[in-house]
């Protein structure tokens, strides 16, 4: 009985390594079809290693454009330009793609013009949701289409083309912005809300 036991727990604490090792180091098997293998076959956690150190360089950087305030030097001019609806959503937008171009991480291109962006919504009033959607649609689905973001980095590794070459057929990630942006000009599917409602915070620390 204490063999069988033994045994058993033998038996787990191998299956638990072998979980652990492939997590780790990645998984590779043999089953003579290619493609199966080329899916299956994958380097683990080890292999997202420069994908991560791309996210927290990304994140470092812009945490440090907005806590020195020059997040809010560079927007503030535009919104002060932005008069309409429409301008202020063509705003949003060029901010989180210029964002998703400088700071390489669609997590800062989503977060931060959220957060510039979010009183002068108010102000105007416009309801948050409209924002929400509008720099999900911006800085989320952009990012893929940036070589060096880590989004198109990930995407580019895992599927083995180029950034640029899938770039044409990724219709959703330029449709989806450009109907955002519409949607502010031509006023349809604008949510109102009491004017500064939720602007008692500035947008910027500047």
């Amino acid at each position: 009985m204490r063999d069988f036991v033994s045994g058993s727990g033998n038996v787990v604490i191998e299956s638990l390594k072998g979980v652990w090792s492939a997590m780790a180091n990645g998984f590779s098997i043999n089953s003579g079809i290619e493609e199966i293998d080329q899916l299956l076959s994958r380097g683990g956690m080890d292999s997202m290693l420069l994908t991560l150190w791309l996210i927290i360089g990304a994140v470092t950087f812009g945490a440090l454009l907005e806590e020195f305030g020059l997040i809010g030097r560079l927007i503030d001019p535009m919104i002060r330009s932005a008069r309409s609806t429409g301008r202020l959503y063509l705003t949003v937008f060029a901010s989180a793609l210029g964002l998703n171009i400088v700071a390489g991480d669609q997590y800062i291109a989503l977060v931060l013009p959220s957060r510039v962006f979010r009183v002068e919504f108010a102000k105007r009033g416009l309801a948050p949701t409209n924002l929400s959607r509008l720099a999900a649609d911006s800085g989320t689905v952009t990012s893929p289409l940036v070589p060096w973001n880590s989004c198109g980095a990930f995407m580019g590794a895992v599927l083995g083309v180029a950034t640029f070459s899938y770039l044409p057929y990724a219709i959703f990630n330029y449709a989806s912005p450009a109907l955002s942006v519409l949607y502010g000009f031509t006023g349809f599917k604008i949510e109102k809300v009491e004017p500064g409602a939720g602007a008692d915070q500035p947008a910027s620390s500047t």
